[in-house]
């Protein structure tokens, strides 16, 4: 009897192991962290790349990376403002260090957004590896 109790704790342990991991994966799976020289090799002297700058207007126009859009993350139409994109493309998602950048990113995966990029220390290691900005 204590074996087959054993057996039938030991078989749902893994049971709620393996969907707590599937769940796991299938939520981060649509949002990648990477270098400012991989979104510059990805998005630079490309024309449909969506390249969002999540920091707030006044940021933007001090320097952005070109072929950006601005749309503020803390701002309260944050959500209408990304239903203008497309949610089967790949998304380059950019702020100053990477704080709010990730905070949109999970925001996007939870809207659908299939491909999510989150790039890594934002603008000010763009601008470190003297990577072009616009003004």
């Amino acid at each position: 009897m204590k074996k087959i109790v054993l057996i039938v704790f030991v078989s749902l342990l893994v049971i709620f192991q393996s969907c707590k991991n599937s769940t796991n994966n299938s939520a981060t799976s649509a949002i990648e962290l990477i270098s400012p020289q991989q979104v510059y090799d990805a998005v630079y002297n490309k024309d449909t790349v969506q390249l969002v700058d999540v920091r707030t207007p006044e940021e933007y126009k001090i320097s952005h990376l070109k072929g950006s859009q601005n749309i503020c993350v803390t701002s309260k139409d944050f959500a209408e403002k990304v239903k203008t994109l497309d949610k089967n493309k790949p998304v380059y998602l950019y702020c100053r260090v990477g704080g709010r950048s990730a905070g949109a990113a999970k925001q996007l995966q939870k809207m659908g957004f299939t491909k999510i990029y989150d790039m890594d220390g934002g603008i000010l290691l763009w601008e470190k590896k003297k990577l072009e900005t616009e003004k």
